[in-house]
């Protein structure tokens, strides 16, 4: 982690860096957290600059909907963090909080794409692995936006997973993805709303920041 904050503030700033660094580590104490609750046990969070970070669960749920619970945990603690610096960028004025919190909204939302292993498309493990193919699209058309090899790294590990899902339709049937409509009903609508929370701060932070670029 101080390696990370270390290589942030040579390119961003020491205040940006230890922000950035800080809810990364808040949205892995969320699925920390939630892995802890549900009995899993887990290492400390993992640090690489500008690849991320994790958990290491070092055992792998029993169960679809305890892979969804502990996959949404991370990005409602890190949304909920990236809030707070928005409330303080409202409150102080300071451009740096917004750039934060700007960050925070699009971590967190870059997460909830539907297609493992991010954390959407492990909530999607919950609701439907066949939803996993509504995400291979939104990667690629990110790729072709922003092309950075991270996305190519997340399409190569998402792949096997999409072809034993279109190859092998009876693993939808196995008893690991099979969770109760109710509960699907919840992860879906807990998956939606954060979604759009995080898609309305995104663009409203985003205008903001480009009208302080204006004035500047």
């Amino acid at each position: 982690m101080l390696i990370a904050i270390g290589t942030y503030t040579v390119i961003y700033g020491w205040k940006y860096a230890v922000g950035f660094v800080l809810l990364l580590l808040i949205h892995e104490l969320g699925h920390f957290i939630a892995a802890g609750k549900r009995g899993l046990p887990v290492g400390l969070p993992t640090f690489i600059p500008f690849v991320g970070a994790w958990i290491e669960l070092k055992e792998q749920p029993m169960d679809a909907e305890t892979e969804a619970f502990v996959a949404i945990s991370g990005p409602m603690l890190g949304s909920a963090a990236a809030f707070i610096f928005y409330l303080i960028a409202k409150e102080s004025g300071e451009g740096i909080f917004l750039a934060i919190a700007y960050a925070g909204f699009m971590l967190n939302l870059f997460n909830l794409i539907p297609l493992s292993p991010l954390d959407g498309g492990r909530v999607m493990s919950a609701i439907s692995p066949r939803l996993w193919f509504i995400g291979l699209p939104i990667l690629i058309a990110l790729f072709i936006w922003k092309p950075s090899p991270m996305i190519i790294l997340i399409g190569l590990f998402a792949l096997p997973q999409l072809w034993s899902v279109y190859t092998n339709r009876a693993i939808l049937n196995s008893e690991y993805f099979q969770v109760a409509k109710n509960v699907k009903l919840s992860y879906a609508a807990q998956y939606l709303s954060l979604v759009t929370f995080l898609m309305v701060l995104t663009i409203e932070t985003h205008d903001a920041l480009a009208l302080i670029r204006a004035n500047n």
